[in-house]
């Protein structure tokens, strides 16, 4: 139901959407006074966090398409200088691995101050203690995946830089949520039609299963990413079919998690399922994609037109598009799980009196 601004001054109303003061979640008729309804402000700050980390993400994965980490070779500081007061003209008219490696370092100290906001936000206007401490986690987080990113540049280790790389969708998954806890869907779950059916045990943990798949998918990708030197040849083709085995199992989750969702009648939780239906699709066809700029045509894939005269060549701009591209939507798969999850166990406990379940 949408609420005008005039409903959401009404006392009445702000009391019904009160905030929650200690359980993640609790019941929606806890007695709390008007002055805990939340702020809009740290929601905002949260969807900024998200708006930010993906186009992060896209950025450090072209650093790792290009092998640009190593672009700038001191940390924290670049060549020397302040972060913040390196010379304009060098970092945009210079080297396209020095561009895309400071502006990587650039838009990470923003999602950090964002970070900071939030904190600071949550501690004014946030009343429910968990959430406070969400928001902690959240700037600690980034930090170390601020110090992961520089021990990677000071050590100069690939195993750094795969730890970098999984940590980087693990935090955005974490934006995600905290966006999702303060949003306005979180206060009119309530609201919602009772005949609607709600998410049963068995649809939570297949949320949850989609959700950790979704997770081991992008932690195998990244080791492909950042093979080491002395990889057995073995090893590689053991890793490369465990990441296509589970790339299957998480397109056939996501339609099975989907229909189910599609009957609960929720159009907060079906959506999200249809558009990762089509976002896995889409993973698997770019994850070929990658494979062909890196390795060449699959002999399983010969009767394609002009796989026979391929010819594997340095990089160019599209082709880094496509593997990067890789990166960037497994990303965005986690982060759509990492909604459905987060939505499902909400709807859930506020309307567990329902009797109709799916």
């Amino acid at each position: 139901m949408k609420k005008s601004s005039r409903d959401e001054d009404n006392p009445d109303t702000r009391t019904r959407y009160a905030a929650e003061l200690s359980a993640p979640i609790s019941m929606p008729n806890s007695e709390i006074t008007a002055d805990s309804y939340p702020s809009h402000r740290i929601h905002r700050l949260a969807v900024l966090a998200v708006c930010l980390v993906w186009p992060l993400i896209w950025i450090g994965g072209l650093v790792t398409t290009y092998d640009a980490g190593m672009a700038v070779p001191d940390w924290p500081a670049t060549y020397g200088y302040n972060l913040f007061l390196y010379p304009y003209k060098t970092w945009l008219l210079g080297p396209f691995d020095l561009f895309i490696e400071h502006g990587h370092r650039l838009l990470g100290a923003v999602v950090g101050f964002v970070a900071i906001a939030i904190v600071i936000a949550a501690v004014r206007t946030e009343h429910r203690i968990w959430v406070r401490w969400l928001a902690v986690g959240l700037l600690v987080a980034v930090i170390l995946q601020g110090m992961l990113g520089g021990f990677r540049v000071l050590l100069g280790d690939r195993t750094v830089a795969m730890i970098h790389g999984c940590f980087g969708p693990a935090f955005f998954a974490l934006c995600v949520a905290t966006a999702a806890v303060t949003s306005r869907f979180w206060w009119s779950v309530d609201e919602l039609d009772d005949s609607k059916r709600i998410p049963g045990k068995g649809l939570i943990a297949l949320s949850g299963l989609l959700l950790a798949t979704a997770y081991i998918q992008l932690v195998l990708g990244a080791q492909l990413r950042h093979l080491q030197p002395d990889t057995r040849p073995g090893w590689f083709t053991m890793m490369v079919a465990m990441h296509v085995m589970t790339a299957v199992g998480l397109w056939l989750l996501t339609a099975l998690a989907w229909l189910r969702l599609r009957r609960c009648g929720d159009l907060t939780l079906s959506r999200p399922g249809l558009l990762l239906i089509g976002l896995v699709a889409l993973q698997i066809i770019l994850g070929v994609g990658t494979w062909v700029v890196n390795y060449g045509w699959p002999s399983f894939l010969q009767w394609v037109p002009g796989s026979t005269g391929f010819l594997l060549r340095s990089k160019g701009f599209i082709d880094s598009l496509i593997v990067t591209s890789h990166v960037a939507t497994g990303s965005l798969i986690l982060a759509i799980c990492t909604l459905i999850f987060v939505r499902s166990l909400r709807i859930r406990s506020v309307r567990s009196r329902s009797p109709v379940t799916i």
